[in-house]
């Protein structure tokens, strides 16, 4: 079992398409193991690179609507009518 540091955005994808292929490994196995060191080691990655900084609740909404490339429609739509929004 061989595991290294995350150091690039490489390391960080190579790590997590190894964690999707151990899902479910039974805790204390030896594959169970290699999980969670290696769940470890992305989470401190990603707490570190990819860290969000706390938004207000019009900036999630917004963030959101821009991540999944939803309009002011969509969410009017979705609210009932466009003055709620």
């Amino acid at each position: 079992m061989e595991i290294r540091p995350i150091r690039n955005e490489k390391d960080h994808a190579k790590a997590v398409r190894m964690i999707e292929k151990l899902w479910g490994a039974p805790v204390g196995s030896r594959e169970g193991d290699k999980l969670d060191v290696l769940a470890t080691l992305v989470d401190a990655y990603e707490s570190k690179h990819f860290s969000l900084s706390r938004l207000d609740p019009v900036d999630t909404i917004k963030v959101h609507m821009e991540m999944t490339e939803r309009t002011q429609s969509d969410l009017a739509e979705l609210l009932g009518s466009k003055s709620r929004l």
